[in-house]
């Protein structure tokens, strides 16, 4: 962001803080992406679809095919891990306690790359991410 001097250090944040900010940045990355490619403009149409990128469960799978495919390097996976076992001291709503964790691992992975300055590696994931799931009505899958 410009104006913002200070760097903030991920190793010396607590993974739940890490999940947050990627929380954030991939939020911002689902929402341009089906602006851009899906013809919806309204707003709850385009709620109802990020839905299948940012829920637990999507980025749960997701990670899952990153970690399969050797997609994301060691610190990268010691990170997710990192993230995949903070303790968040709440109860996910609507799906199970593992793959929640697994959710706020990629989150934190996300987040943490983001506070690095990585922000092609961000791309990276998050192109890859669209180019295997397809926006609905994007052209990409037809």
């Amino acid at each position: 962001m410009k104006g913002d001097q200070t760097k903030t250090d991920p190793k010396q944040l607590n993974s739940l803080a890490l999940a947050y900010m990627g929380d954030a940045v991939i939020e911002v990355y689902v929402r341009k992406m089906l602006i851009d490619h899906s013809g919806r403009t309204k707003p709850h149409a385009l709620h109802a679809q990020a839905v299948d990128y940012v829920s637990a469960k999507a980025q749960c799978r997701f990670l899952h095919e990153l970690m399969d495919e050797g997609f994301l390097t060691d610190d990268e996976c010691n990170t997710v891990r990192r993230g995949r076992n903070a303790k968040s001291h709440s109860v996910p709503r609507n799906t199970d306690v593992q793959t929640y964790n697994f959710s706020t691992g990629f989150e934190a992975l996300i987040g943490t790359l983001f506070l690095e300055g990585k922000q092609e590696r961000i791309d990276a994931i998050m192109e890859k991410m669209f180019e295997d799931h397809p926006v609905e009505g994007s052209g990409q899958n037809e």
